[in-house]
């Protein structure tokens, strides 16, 4: 037997594996770490790709968006949506100007941001735009353009085409005046006064309400 292969008693030959079996310990820590991050990666970029999916479908002309619950009960993971600035109602949103103009140039400024001029259709409605006119304004009356007008005297249509409903106007009393030189119509705000629809010369200027349908996500 060579000199360098003898082994002194009692002294067992060193292990081929020991400095593998050292080295799995930190084998396993790294390689779960990898996967923990590269399912954290997955997951980041499923959740990226679901938020755009979402809000591609949004009007791109607003800067940014205020969404509350639908509150539906068939849809309770939903959102309704409206750009900043505007106004939630069942499934409108609702802009109320800080300026004023004549009732075409309302309209084009409605039609510019992808809406038209107030459409009020209800009771509630039209309750939800005395009350925000109040909250907004802080006057004790204030007049603004909706999307009501006549192309000749009592042939009132709204700016969306829906045809008028006479069951369904708020004009103050005595109104409208059936003058052939009023042919729009403005929410004459007073406080405590619900039924305050005014047809008015279309040339004076006045703030404007807009309205538009709410996104659902």
């Amino acid at each position: 037997m060579n000199q360098q292969e003898r082994v002194s008693p009692g002294t067992a030959a060193p292990a081929e594996g020991s400095s593998c079996s050292r080295l799995s310990p930190w084998v396993l820590l790294v390689s779960a770490l990898a996967v923990k991050t590269a399912l954290m990666t997955v997951g980041l970029v499923v959740l990226f790709h679901r938020s755009c999916g979402q809000y591609k479908t949004l009007p791109q002309n607003a800067p940014g968006w205020h969404c509350i619950p639908n509150g539906s009960a068939s849809q309770k993971d939903s959102w309704k949506c409206c750009p900043e600035g505007w106004r939630p109602f069942q499934e409108s949103c609702y802009y109320f100007s800080d300026d004023w103009m004549p009732w075409n140039e309302s309209q084009q400024n409605c039609s510019g941001m992808g809406s038209h001029l107030v459409v009020i259709n209800t009771k509630a409605e039209q309750a939800f735009i005395n009350k925000e006119i109040q909250m907004k304004y802080q006057r004790e009356q204030i007049n603004l353009y909706i999307g009501l007008r006549a192309q000749k005297v009592g042939q009132w249509r709204w700016a969306d085409q829906t045809p008028y409903n006479e069951t369904a106007a708020f004009w103050r009393p005595r109104e409208p005046s059936d003058d052939p030189n009023e042919l729009c119509v403005v929410i004459s705000y007073k406080k405590d006064v619900f039924r305050n629809w005014n047809d008015v010369p279309c040339r004076i200027h006045s703030y404007r309400i807009c309205e538009n349908a709410a996104e659902t996500i």
